[in-house]
C-alpha cells in the first residue's frame, strides 16, 4: 500500500506568544510599611477605646460611627499592604 507524503513541518508554532515583559517597579519607600501598620494599629485602638467608652467625644457611650471609623482605618491599612513588596 502506498504511503502519503504528509505535511511539511513548520518550525514556528501556530499561536506563538511573545514572552511576558516584566515591569520594572520601584520598591516602596522605607517608611511605607511602618506607616501602613500604624494605620491598622490605630484602627484597632479606636475600636477598643470605643468599646471601653473612654473616648472623650462620645459622651461615655459606644458609638457606631466610631466603630466604622476604626474598621475603615483597618481596611485602609489592608489596602495599603498591596503596595508592599
Amino acid at each position: 500500500m502506498p504511503e502519503s507524503k504528509g505535511r511539511a513541518k513548520n518550525d514556528k508554532k501556530r499561536y506563538q506568544l511573545e514572552p511576558a515583559r516584566k515591569k520594572k517597579t520601584k520598591p516602596p519607600k522605607r517608611w511605607y510599611a511602618p506607616a501602613v501598620l500604624s494605620v491598622m494599629g490605630l484602627g484597632v485602638v479606636v475600636i477598643v477605646l470605643n468599646y471601653m467608652a473612654v473616648l472623650p467625644f462620645t459622651g461615655g457611650q459606644t458609638k457606631g460611627i466610631v466603630l466604622w471609623l476604626g474598621l475603615g482605618l483597618i481596611f485602609a491599612g489592608f489596602m495599603g499592604t498591596m503596595g508592599i513588596r
